[in-house]
């Protein structure tokens, strides 16, 4: 079973989840390894940039409203960085807004999933994203 894990890890995309929520962290992480992904986690964008140096994520995922640095923020600086700009990024908030969307376009994010998000389809968008950034 260990050499299957391994194969799945090894097949499976990088993911960064960046919530300021325990609970949305903990339940990504848990639905991402469930489909086989590596996951590093990061509670606002400050933590965020520094753990997208260190592990060169295949896809973001970056909730809206965090203290500090919002998601906006965050992305948009994750996109100037020429190293990462080819990074998909997937928006997360509670809140399911056209301006919110468009906010989120306009820094750079492919997508926007609204909060509470059910296991499949934060593993649809880990295998529509991930191979953009392969």
């Amino acid at each position: 079973m260990d050499i299957e894990a391994s194969a799945a890890l090894a097949t499976g995309a990088k993911v960064l989840v960046i919530d300021d929520s325990n609970t949305i962290r903990r339940s990504a992480e848990i639905f991402l390894r469930q489909g086989g992904h590596e996951v590093v986690l990061a509670e606002d964008g400050f933590d965020a940039l520094a753990k997208v140096n260190d592990h060169a994520p295949q896809l973001i995922f970056c909730d809206i409203l965090m203290p500090r640095l919002d998601g906006y923020q965050t992305c948009a600086i994750i996109k100037r960085n020429p190293r990462f700009a080819h990074v998909p990024v997937i928006m997360l908030s509670s809140k399911d807004g056209l301006f919110d969307k468009a906010r989120g376009r306009m820094v750079g994010s492919e997508e926007y999933l609204t909060k509470p998000f059910t296991k499949e389809q934060l593993l649809r968008a880990v295998e529509q994203f991930s191979s953009q950034a392969a």
